[in-house]
């Protein structure tokens, strides 16, 4: 089976995962990670074609976006093998998405990894990024803001979104990082002067 051929098989395979997905790691969000790999695995010496695939496949056995993992993962290898991937490209595969989140903490060790956790990265930051930042806060019933940072999508830009420009593991990545990590510190200089209110609350003047 060509590449091309397989790449469009885990396209529809990705589509059938998360298609229905509203906490911003839909289908489009497997796209736009398939798409920056791929882009910058062409830059930066890394094997476009796995990277695209591991792009599309990333988030399948996540914790929070499944009720079952593991057969989540042994489903996703089976449908490989299907498509005439060897056991070592699934085994790469496995190895370069299993320390992708930012939640692990960690850096993978295979070079499609490192491409793709900053595939996975630039959809985090920027304005793609806080529109999932709402989106998921949302789909989990958190505020968009409040004053002691419990339970608000707001905080979450301090707690992991403003660091990820400096985590970047590709010159690409950290290129484009830069860009998107700037817009959104305007972002956030605009929303902090919107949310702020005094204790005292709204100020009523007599004209």
């Amino acid at each position: 089976m060509k590449k091309a051929e397989r790449i469009e098989k885990i396209k529809a395979y990705a589509a059938g995962q998360f298609a229905e997905d509203a906490t911003g790691h839909d289908y489009e969000h497997m796209k736009r990670v398939a798409h920056w790999a791929a882009s910058i695995a062409r830059e930066e010496e890394g094997d476009p074609f796995m990277c695209e695939a591991a792009g599309w496949l990333h988030d399948v056995g996540d914790r929070k976006l499944t009720k079952n993992p593991e057969q989540a993962l042994k489903d996703r290898d089976a449908f490989l093998l299907s498509l005439s991937f060897t056991e070592k490209e699934i085994e790469e595969l496995d190895a370069s998405i299993r320390d992708v989140s930012f939640s692990k903490g960690r850096v993978p060790v295979t070079r499609t990894g490192k491409i793709v956790q900053d595939a996975d990265r630039l959809d985090a930051v920027g304005a793609i990024g806080i529109a999932r930042t709402f989106a998921y806060g949302g789909a989990h019933g958190q505020s968009l803001y409040s004053p002691d940072g419990v339970k608000d999508s707001f905080s979450h830009f301090e707690e992991k979104l403003l660091k990820l420009a400096s985590l970047m593991n590709t010159e690409t990545g950290k290129r484009e990082a830069r860009k998107r990590h700037s817009f959104m510190v305007q972002f956030l200089e605009e929303m902090r002067n919107d949310i702020h209110i005094t204790d005292e609350g709204v100020q009523h003047h007599d004209k």
